[in-house]
């Protein structure tokens, strides 16, 4: 600017002592003028804002710290709100003189106070015209008789806010009316300060105390900047009323309450306070400002997918292998052999192996004299949320998780789901924006269909921040809510809506309660630091519970129990000091795709009668199982990644009927899956899922049983036998599957590969115990391991290149079937003392031991086996001593004769057949199922009668 050449910074402070309207016209001058009037955002127009008696700090009172963006856009906002009111004026009288060139009267201004116009507030209405201004100069008034507002007037107090008090009880029959800066108190007759029942009426800069303000529809209102002490605001079928910048405290009741659907019919203000919603700045995010959901978690491409593990020993290590220990000075590679243990088990001593496919070629020979190769497919992490952890987790070291779990923003998921996008930008019955609700019972009730949208709001030191109840909605959206001394957010009989994007936290109950049909969508929030559950569904709650972060609660991050049944996609639900999902008491629930991590108990907890679905999860890095189904436990358990869990994988107790399908169980500490009649502390439950929960909102215990629902749900088909079916089960700790049960079990078509301990433990099964068509290959020990008095029937298996027996068996009723059992450490199959076996129909080949191995006085009928020769001569068959219990009926024992001899697995081909085995109810994922085994194995044999020749043995 060059006017007069003063310098910029002078021409600003000379116009930082203009008024509002001198501001106005200069800005009209010229471009430069305009520009110029803009740049004193943060010296006059910061003046003009917080110097108004009518408004007070924009940010209050929730942040009155933090400056607004503009201090002139947060004026401008203001002074259009407080015009509102005005907006139906009518024409006033005119002049009869001049009927052409009518004239408006000028608004009156009307003083009331001592040694001015009126004496009392009465008086001065009884002299006011339409749209007259009504001055309360400081002072205590007190009317003796209700005040009805006849005509729209404005009533201001003068000076600052507590100077002038107002102790009446006035109802508003005008159409509009305007209060501002002024204390409100009841009169000695009536608790209602104020009430309205068809007109508009305005708060600006007022206090309220120990009181109740109502509005009927078609009734509206605007309050800003006003402050509630123990006063209740009742809003009955209201069209449209606003809420903004004020504060609530003290409330011996509820201090908002919605009641009602919103009148059809709407008054003059309806539209004038639906446009001035519109164009104040919105609380919905952008993309930039959308900060809620990020996590502080690096990002990992590698995609999810099956791997082929081709396996290629010659003398040398596996090249998938991690470095082998090194030997000590003076040993001998004999000295790896394994030893038989004090109950004929051999014991593995080789190095470790991170795929476990060892061969047993570098023994005690050369490497020239026996080369073997075994090339399968093992069915590798499925792709589960698009992504997987390739390896076993890296000791000390951060959690990664890949790129594609890192949640959605708000924004994201409002753009990709319309209905949530329509309820985001509703507004309809009451809006409630950047209020304080503290210290008090009730924050805001709405009920009988009634219509409330929260933005910005603070709630805190409440019983309850909202209750939702009989039919009502309500859009919640970016609050903070937390020590409430009971829920944070209450939704009961039928009530829904949106919750998206609050931080929800330290509540002495749950962070959201819904029950009794309620279904809202609670989509995007902070659920965290919780004296008890995160989410608590029940008494046939629903709803959609997504794309949330609830974490470090002191119970169950999500606890759904009687037949509470919602839908839980997409969540982080982390470090939980209970079990991270638990489903108690019939409870049931869809629940996929979450991220379910570092939980002090169960990643997902399931008990009594709880009849869930778990799909497509991610459990991992959990202090202690992965998924337990307790006692009375069912549901489908299907598709899941249950990963690098200290405790087990799947833990089930024997009176559970789960069906446990298609997961990847995989670097466990413990047992891939365990299944147990009973486990050391089981009648404690973590988190006081035990013991009877406190679930009503008055403190008494409700039992929810009378009203429950009956669905008949396809997904949750009763099963008779628990099943564990189509699992790869891998590079866990101690055994691939181990179970000590008193109940039937099925275990059929799974991958059961590379465990630290046996692939199959039976330890007790006073029950049958089914195990068919699984591919059981490369564990620690042997593949399959049957205790004494256990009834086990093993039935078109695969026992290929266990480190130990293939089979090894001291039950009293076991049936050994139409099994493949190729290529193990040990003896192929290990009669025990006093073992009773049925061996029919196997093919089975051990390289340095025994085909089959019976010790003692073991019970065995050994009857149309196929049994390869190994290493020797030596390596068919082996009986400890006379024994006339063992059988031996219509077996083929094939040896070498020439270097040109060829072994094919063929008629049927190699085992298992997983495209003729028993299907259970899930067939949904049979293309991740592991494909049939193509083996191949290569001998040069040495030794015996087949001294100095030549065979190849290829088994396809």
């Amino acid at each position: 600017m060059e006017a007069g050449g003063l310098p910029l910074e002078l021409w600003r402070m000379i116009l930082a002592y203009l008024h509002l309207p001198d501001l106005g016209r200069c800005s009209l001058v010229c471009r430069a003028w305009y520009d110029l009037i803009l740049s004193l955002d943060s010296t006059r127009w910061r003046q003009l804002c917080l110097g108004c008696t009518e408004c007070r700090h924009p940010n209050w009172p929730n942040q009155p710290d933090v400056e607004p963006e503009s201090w002139r856009e947060a004026f401008k906002q203001h002074y259009l709100a407080s015009k509102t009111w005005t907006k139906n004026a009518l024409d006033l009288e005119s002049s009869v003189c001049f009927s052409l060139f009518r004239r408006r009267r000028e608004r009156r201004t009307l003083s009331v106070g001592p040694g001015h116009e009126f004496d009392s507030l009465g008086s001065a209405l009884a002299m006011a015209s339409l749209y007259d201004r009504i001055v309360l100069f400081p002072g205590v008034y007190e009317e003796q008789g209700e005040i009805i507002l006849k005509v729209p007037v404005e009533i201001v107090g003068h000076g600052k806010l507590g100077e002038v008090a107002l102790l009446a009880s006035i109802d508003q029959h005008c159409s509009t009316t305007r209060l501002c800066n002024l204390v409100f108190m009841p009169a000695w007759f009536s608790p209602f300060m104020f009430k309205t029942t068809s007109g508009h009426v305005q708060f600006d800069n007022c206090n309220f105390e120990n009181g109740h303000i109502q509005v009927h529809g078609p009734g509206t209102c605007q309050v800003k900047f006003c402050t509630f002490k123990n006063t209740h605001v009742f809003l009955h079928n209201v069209p449209l009323c606003v809420l903004e910048n004020c504060e609530f405290v003290g409330s011996e009741n509820n201090s908002v309450t919605v009641e009602g659907h919103p009148s059809a019919d709407k008054n003059w203000a309806y539209k004038y306070l639906l446009g001035l919603i519109k164009s104040s700045p919105s609380v919905l995010p952008t993309e930039d400002s959308d900060s809620l959901m990020s996590l502080d978690l690096e990002s990992r491409d590698q995609a999810w997918s099956p791997r082929t593990c081709d396996i290629v020993i010659e003398g040398s290590q596996s090249p998938t292998s991690p470095a082998s220990t090194s030997p000590k000075p003076g040993s001998k590679a004999g000295s790896q052999e394994a030893e038989v243990g004090s109950d004929g088990e051999r014991v593995a001593q080789t190095p470790d192996s991170s795929d476990g496919g060892l061969s047993p070629s570098g023994e005690d020979e050369d490497e020239d004299q026996l080369t073997y190769r075994l090339s399968y497919q093992v069915q590798g992490p499925r792709p589960v949320l698009g992504g997987s952890f390739l390896g076993p987790p890296l000791p000390g070291a951060s959690i990664q998780l890949p790129s594609c779990l890192v949640l959605n923003s708000l924004q994201q998921e409002l753009q990709k789901d319309k209905e949530a996008m329509a309820l985001a930008s509703s507004v309809q019955g009451c809006l409630i924006r950047k209020c304080l609700f503290r210290d008090g019972k009730g924050g805001v009730f709405v009920c009988s269909y009634g219509r409330a949208k929260m933005e910005g709001n603070i709630f805190r030191n409440l019983t309850y921040a909202v209750r939702c109840i009989h039919n009502s909605k309500i859009v919640m959206l970016r609050n903070d809510i937390h020590r409430c001394r009971a829920s944070g957010i209450f939704l009961r009989l039928e009530g829904g809506g949106l919750i998206a994007g609050n931080n929800i936290y330290h509540n002495a109950e749950a962070g959201v309660d819904i029950r009794k049909k309620s279904n809202p969508l609670i989509l995007c929030n902070q659920i965290h630091h919780g004296l008890r559950s995160g989410i608590v569904v029940l008494g046939n709650g629903k709803g959609v519970i997504r794309n949330n972060q609830i974490f470090s609660n002191k119970e169950a991050g999500i606890y759904i129990l009687y037949h509470g049944n919602p839908v839980v996609s997409g969540n982080h639900i982390f470090k939980g000091r209970a079990a991270g999902i638990a489903v108690n008491e019939n409870g049931k629930g869809l629940i996929t795709e979450n991220v379910i991590r570092e939980n002090q108990w169960g990643g997902v907890d399931i008990r009594r009668g709880g009849v869930p679905v778990l799909r497509s999860n991610l459990i991992c890095f959990g202090y202690s199982d992965g998924v337990v189904v307790g006692d009375e436990g069912k549901g489908l358990i299907e598709g899941n990644t249950i990963y690098a869990n200290k405790g087990c994988g799947v833990w089930m107790m024997s009176s559970s009927l789960p069906h446990v399908t298609s997961n990847h169980v995989s670097y466990n500490g413990l047992y891939g899956v365990a299944v147990f009649s009973q486990k050391e502390g089981s009648g404690e439950f973590p988190g006081g899922h035990g013991a009877q929960e406190n679930f009503s909102e008055d403190g008494d215990a409700i039992l929810w049983e009378t009203e429950l629902e009956k669905d008949d749900d396809p997904l949750r088909r009763p099963i008779a036998i628990a099943l564990v079916e189509s699992n790869s089960i891998n590079h866990n700790g101690a055994s691939g599957l181990y179970v000590q049960s008193s109940e039937a079990l099925h275990v059929l078509t799974n991958v059961i590969h590379a465990n630290g301990d046996r692939g199959i433990t039976v330890a007790q099964s006073s029950q049958l115990t089914r195990v068919a068509s699984n591919s059981i290959s490369c564990n620690r020990q042997s593949g399959v391991k049957v205790e004494a008095q256990c009834k086990v029937e093993l039935r078109g298996n695969g026992i290929y290149d266990n480190r130990g027996h293939g089979i090894i068996t001291k039950g009293d009723s076991t049936m050994v079937i139409e099994n493949d059992i190729i290529g193990n450490r040990g003896s192929g199959l290990q009669l025990l003392p006093r073992s009773d076996t049925k061996v029919i129909k196997n093919r089975i080949h051990s390289f340095r031991a025994y085909g089959i191995a019976v010790r003692g006085r073991a019970k065995a009928l050994v009857q149309e086996n196929i049994i390869f020769q190994g290493k020797t001569s030596k390596t068919i068959f082996q009986q400890i001593s006379n024994n006339r219990e063992c059988i031996m009926q219509n077996n083929k024992f094939l040896v070498f004769k020439k270097k040109s001899d060829t072994w094919r697995l063929v008629n049927p081909p190699a085992r298992p057949h997983l495209e003729s085995s028993l299907r259970g109810p899930s067939t949904a994922h049979s293309g991740q199922k592991v494909t049939a085994m193509a083996t191949r194995i290569t001998a040069r044999v040495e030794g015996g009668y087949h001294s100095n020749r030549s065979v190849f043995c290829t088994i396809l």
